[in-house]
């Protein structure tokens, strides 16, 4: 097992550069930095977490690099090309589904195909076909209302990839879902993303959740918020059950643990870049 602390790819060429990135908020008497000179690359297909204290601004990040957010100073790049706004090759999953609840799954993972130069029937056998990888197929004529968090959450992956992004920003997808279900639907994501291969970036609060999903791990500091470390798991994938309760396992889960919550104060530095 190796642990390095970096902000640069493990393998190939970014695919995601943040470069001296801050982000500052008008409040009025004060301004609010959220984010401090923040610099990463993410290489293409890979998965980065990005986890860490309360208020250390990592959905600022992850709406700068989904275009919802300018940055104050500093630039986010996508594939060498500065990001002005929302694109297509960026799909956004939040943990607030934002399914329409007068679609059905069916029609929910076709709406953004509708811009597309595709026919009908091209369209629907998209759709089924990323319905179906999410295990939804039973459930492709039901109103979202009819179905269970998890399964929105699948729908909403499914009408993300059904886009054919090549990256995935997801915002704590499965923070609002019970135990049981959020690690199905971890299982679930890898088994998928080992398949289709994108670009991930997957915002989480949780320790145990960053460590089994990433190549790397990347932990924030708050106030203002900052890379505080970032830990490469270099454990092969499949991720499986046996892979949770190992050594390796626990020992990165430890670092990565002593990072968020045992950083030495406000004006903590680790990494630099």
């Amino acid at each position: 097992m190796t642990t390095t602390t970096s902000t640069r790819p493990q393998t190939g060429t970014a695919k995601i550069s943040v470069r001296e990135v801050t982000k500052e908020f008008d409040l009025g008497k004060e301004t609010f930095t959220a984010l401090d000179r923040v610099s990463l690359d993410v290489a293409d297909n890979e998965f980065v977490t990005v986890v860490g204290p309360s208020g250390c601004g990592k959905s600022t990040l992850m709406n700068i690099l989904a275009g919802l957010e300018e940055p104050t100073s500093g630039e986010a790049l996508v594939d060498g090309a500065t990001v002005t706004g929302p694109g297509p090759e960026r799909g956004v999953i939040f943990q607030q589904y934002a399914l329409f609840p007068w679609l059905t799954v069916r029609k929910n993972v076709e709406f953004g195909l509708r811009t597309a130069k595709m026919s009908k029937g091209e369209r629907r056998e998209k759709a089924d076909h990323f319905i179906e990888m999410v295990g939804l197929t039973q459930f492709a004529d039901a109103l979202p209302k009819m179905l269970s968090g998890g399964m929105r959450q699948r729908c909403a992956i499914a009408r993300a990839y059904a886009v054919d992004p090549s990256i995935l920003l997801m915002d704590e997808p499965f923070g609002a879902l019970d135990a049981l279900t959020r690690v199905n639907l971890q299982d679930q994501l890898l088994e998928t993303w080992s398949r289709e291969k994108r670009t991930v970036v997957f915002i989480t609060h949780d320790v145990d959740e960053a460590v089994y999903l990433a190549n790397r791990v990347v932990v924030m500091a708050a106030r203002p918020g900052r890379i505080y470390d970032v830990v490469d798991v270099d454990l092969p994938y499949p991720r499986t059950e046996e892979f949770r309760l190992s050594h390796e396992f626990a020992e990165l889960r430890n670092r990565v643990w002593n990072s968020v919550y045992h950083q030495t104060g406000p004006d903590a530095e680790r990494t630099g870049d």
